[in-house]
């Protein structure tokens, strides 16, 4: 679907974002640094945790905007969550609830940023898993807009794979963390995180136009193109499917 490229974009424009706040847990993850290979599967293990906690939240978040679409604000619910998009790209959260951290959260984050210190202590091959995996669930800003694409889904799967696509997107950046510490400066970062809400309210503004059904392919389809293409794509996998069948 064209809407988990919004995921991928996002993750992609945001990592030097991810590289600022989760950039001091890459440099001082405990890779092998005398063991090229094993520094790489610790690598890998630390962003599959990453993706599993994203995709976790991700379905969450998927199943909430599958029960917004069954009370029939289906067509309305990229719209509303591209609106949001754009409202906090400029405005935090909190200024716009008016939010205060509940005892509850503040307990829950402090287990997590607890736990994590904990396993970055340790060495095992296996605690870098961990490791990621309690990585993704630290709050974020970056996260909470994309938790508001996986919502606008509609679908507790496409949620979850919109989040680890988004987490592949930051992928790279923090991989280089890992590997080259911090290889960028804070001037040449405080200049690029500048650029950050703007590229959130780029791709909200892709969900509004998505939710407006102006008929345009791929960037708002009305819902009978959807379908179309639904058919079209339906028909191509079942013509393939023929095709092997009759030669074997």
């Amino acid at each position: 679907m064209e809407i988990l490229i919004t995921s991928l974009l996002l993750g992609l424009m945001g990592s030097f974002h991810c590289l600022g706040m989760c950039g001091p847990i890459a440099f001082i993850l405990p890779v092998d640094r005398n063991n090229k290979l094993k520094m790489s599967i610790q690598t890998l293990l630390y962003h599959l945790g990453r993706m599993t906690a994203y995709g976790m939240i991700g379905l969450v978040f998927g199943y909430l905007g599958q029960g917004i679409s069954l009370l029939g604000f289906q067509q309305k619910v990229s719209l509303i969550m591209g609106i949001i998009m754009v409202i906090f790209a400029f405005v935090p959260a909190s200024k716009v609830l008016r939010l205060k951290p509940l005892a509850w959260w503040n307990k829950f984050v402090y287990f997590i940023k607890n736990s994590l210190g904990n396993y970055l202590q340790k060495r095992s091959t296996l605690g870098f898993y961990t490791i990621g995996f309690f990585n993704g669930l630290l709050p974020c800003g970056l996260v909470y807009v994309a938790l508001v694409g996986a919502m606008a889904t509609g679908s507790p799967l496409l949620g979850a794979l919109y989040m680890i696509i988004f987490g592949l997107g930051t992928s790279p950046m923090m991989t280089l963390a890992i590997y080259l510490g911090n290889f960028v400066s804070v001037k040449v970062r405080n200049k690029i995180n500048k650029m950050i809400p703007y590229a959130v309210a780029f791709v909200g503004i892709l969900f509004i136009l998505r939710g407006l059904n102006l008929g345009i392919k791929y960037i708002s389809p009305t819902d009978q193109m959807i379908e179309k293409m639904k058919d079209k794509k339906f028909n191509k996998m079942n013509d393939k499917i023929e095709k092997i069948i009759h030669k074997e």
